[in-house]
């Protein structure tokens, strides 16, 4: 058996370990992450589910129910219940949690055609999308996301962030169609996701600042569009990837591995952009040593973006954690962004990258870990993760069987 194939089989293995009574853990050890998370247990499921085992539809379908019962009264979705006391702090907050759930909820129908527990859902799913509506603060029609507040909880990513973002637009799309399958109308949800995806493109993909500080006025968009429009076309005068944030008259310049692959999977970008992205990902080493750091490049104690914060515990020092080290499971998503692009050959010699990123242990071989340095590709933070092992799957599935990719889109 070759090491690919190796990889996948462990990878079941895995996200089977991370079962529980409650639904899929993010970990599977006790110490590591003993908790339901929402963002870890869809983007797990996600994958995990292409395999054809009832033990997974079980999985999954028990996770979309202890996340449903914990829903504030205002539509949370509970950042992770965790299995020992559930009931311990579970509406911690966290953006991305609410488009995860709506986009898990629609996969989980595509993949199992359960139509009546879709309608059992629906009014869960109402709350979670008018939660997500009350985040766009000011109503430009993006959400505005506080720092720290989605998955990557140690980084000053902040304002109209595009991971954020990204998942909204495709939270919108999906909703749009079990509203549809549930007897009413999706065409308001359609065309919001439709103006996201204009305003992403319009304030986050650097370049044209002309043509769009003329569209910012004649639109009525906010004058500090224009600025940051303005600002980001001097500094980067041609796109190569998408910003990772625009907030107050201030941008970020670093590539979001994970926001810019959502935006390739998800349709924002076109076959212009997607090629740009993806040779930026190429041209600065970004899948090196293993496929992908988080963000490249590092921000270093000076830079602006520098939080003292990031010095706790060294977990965020450039090249670990979220400042540069390398996340296998965003490594998933970056495969099948290949593969959409049609760069087979590069797909496959990259899934095999990642591949050897889940082998490689702190311990023992193949223990899927959380992250690995950017600079070592030695594995730090927990093992046994599944999002790393259920993203694994989705790779693997992409490359393998090309009939995975549109049911995933």
């Amino acid at each position: 058996m070759n090491l690919v194939e190796d990889a996948y089989l462990r990878a079941i293995e895995v996200v089977e370990r991370c079962m529980h009574e409650l639904g899929a853990k993010a970990s599977a050890l006790s110490e590591g992450y003993n908790q339901v998370y929402a963002r870890d247990s869809m983007i797990t499921l996600m994958g995990a589910s292409l395999v054809d085992r009832e033990s997974i539809r079980e999985c999954y379908r028990i996770t979309l129910d202890t996340l449903g019962q914990y829903q504030s009264k205002l539509g949370l979705v509970p950042l992770l219940v965790d299995v020992d006391r559930p009931k311990l702090e579970p509406n911690q907050g966290a953006v991305d949690s609410n488009p995860w759930y709506v986009i898990g909820q629609s996969l989980y129908y595509r993949r199992y055609r359960d139509l009546e527990y879709l309608r059992q859902k629906i009014d869960s799913i109402k709350k979670a999308m008018l939660w997500l509506e009350y985040q766009d603060s000011n109503q430009c029609g993006l959400l505005e996301v506080q720092e720290a507040a989605d998955w990557a909880d140690l980084y000053a990513n902040r304002g109209n962030i595009l991971y954020d973002n990204v998942l909204y637009y495709k939270a919108l799309l999906e909703y749009a169609e079990m509203l549809e399958l549930c007897g009413e109308s999706g065409e308001e949800s359609r065309s919001r996701a439709e103006e996201v995806k204009e305003k992403l493109n319009l304030l986050l993909w650097p370049g044209e600042a002309e043509e769009k500080t003329r569209r910012v006025a004649e639109q009525g968009y906010s004058p500090e569009w224009a600025k940051i429009i303005r600002m980001s076309s001097e500094l980067l005068w041609f796109g190569k990837y998408y910003l990772p944030y625009a907030s107050f008259r201030d941008f970020g310049t670093h590539c979001d591995a994970l926001g810019n692959s959502l935006a390739i999977l998800y349709g924002l970008a076109d076959e212009s952009q997607t090629q740009s992205i993806l040779d930026h990902f190429l041209q600065t080493g970004m899948n090196k040593p293993y496929p992908i750091m988080a963000n490249y490049p590092p921000i270093h104690p000076g830079d602006k973006d520098w939080r003292e914060y990031y010095r706790n515990a060294h977990l965020n020092l450039p090249y670990q954690y979220h400042n540069g080290g390398i996340w296998p499971f965003v490594g998933g998503f970056y495969v099948a962004a290949l593969v959409k692009a049609g760069r087979m050959e590069l797909a496959r010699e990259e899934l095999e990258g990642l591949a050897r990123a889940n082998r490689i242990g702190k311990r023992q071989d193949w223990e899927f870990n959380e992250w690995l340095n950017g600079r070592s590709g030695m594995p730090s933070g927990m093992g046994y993760q599944a999002w790393s092992a259920g993203m694994y799957i989705l790779a693997y599935k992409s490359v393998t069987e090309r009939d995975t990719l549109p049911w995933i889109l």
